[in-house]
């Protein structure tokens, strides 16, 4: 009888040798105003980091969330919607959305099937040519549900006529059909190499910022037409309390005289409410007490003001015309 020990049989489901390795890299969501970025960004994520609402043009500064999948690290840039700019603020934005397609490893364009090939998404396709380079751009079709699958086939054959996509996704980002294999095709598209963040990070933004993006988006949602692009939140003062509790001061800057009154509401009844609805969000957030105290001031010429735009995360120099 031999003493020898028996060699073990590896299990096929383990993979042999070294751990996979790592990877991480910066992945650009583009496309027109509510093409679903900010939807598709928060269900990649798992959490809302970014502002959703029915109306256009809510993004306003670069969102960077971050998603982790196997030993892949993905961080999604959330862009501004690109579309035809008519103000500073506008152009800044446009500006911010094609800087972020210029320095990703990869990019996403996102087209709403409902609406199909438009003249905005193709003059996106048709500057890609010049901006992508040789990173690889990934078509995801969203909001696959409000049409039949005919028609989606038809517009898939019809987009990527225009351009060489790496590769074409239907995904509804806000059911969650389809992000898990674009996340999967992500994770092990973007560069081999060490984590750009901690495993347990979800978004490269201040808690200062996030928070005054909640009020902002609760302000959009309340209020209508021209006035929530007139208007921006800035976190003034950020406490926090010995009991885990924190304090938030916030205003709410308009540019024009008649804004305030509307923002404030009969007897402040508007600011109360969104007050109320923002509180509730930033303790579910935080997962701690919260204590929002908002005023709304006047200042005419926020839109004009480089620090303004710093807070945004935007170049002021980019939507100066000349």
């Amino acid at each position: 009888m031999t003493d020898e020990t028996p060699t073990p049989i590896p299990d096929p489901a383990e993979p042999a040798g070294a751990e996979a390795p790592t990877r991480a890299g910066f992945v650009a969501l583009i496309g027109e105003p509510n093409a679903g970025k900010s939807t598709l960004l928060n269900r990649m994520v798992g959490a809302k980091v970014s502002i959703v609402t029915h109306k256009v043009q809510t993004t306003r500064a670069r969102i960077r969330g971050i998603a982790m999948h196997g030993s892949s690290q993905v961080v999604f840039v959330d862009t501004p919607g690109i579309f035809r700019p008519r103000r500073h603020l506008d152009r800044s934005m446009v500006a911010a959305a094609w800087n972020a397609a210029t320095d990703a490893d990869v990019v996403v364009l996102l087209i709403e099937a409902h609406r199909g090939l438009t003249a905005g998404a193709q003059a996106i396709i048709d500057n890609l040519r010049d901006k992508a380079g040789a990173v690889p751009v990934a078509l995801a079709i969203n909001k696959i549900d409000r049409v039949k699958a005919e028609e989606l086939l038809a517009l898939s054959q019809q987009v990527n006529a225009q351009f060489g996509f790496a590769r074409t996704f239907m995904i509804s980002a806000e059911r969650g059909h389809g992000t898990n294999d674009l996340l999967a095709w992500l994770a092990e598209t973007v560069p081999a190499g060490p984590w750009l963040y901690p495993e347990d990070q979800i978004a490269d933004l201040p808690m200062r910022m996030i928070a005054a993006e909640i009020t902002r988006e609760k302000l959009t949602l309340r209020l209508h037409e021209e006035i929530p692009y007139q208007l921006t939140v800035e976190t003034e003062r950020w406490e926090e309390k010995p009991d885990g509790s924190a304090r938030i001061d916030q205003i709410v800057y308009v540019s024009r005289p008649g804004h305030k009154g509307i923002v404030l509401g009969k007897g402040g009844e508007t600011i109360k409410a969104v007050g109320q609805q923002a509180r509730a969000e930033l303790m579910e957030f935080m997962g701690r007490p919260v204590h929002l105290f908002l005023q709304v001031k006047l200042r005419e010429n926020w839109l004009e003001e480089r620090e303004r735009y710093t807070e945004m995360g935007l170049d002021f120099r980019d939507g100066k015309q000349g």
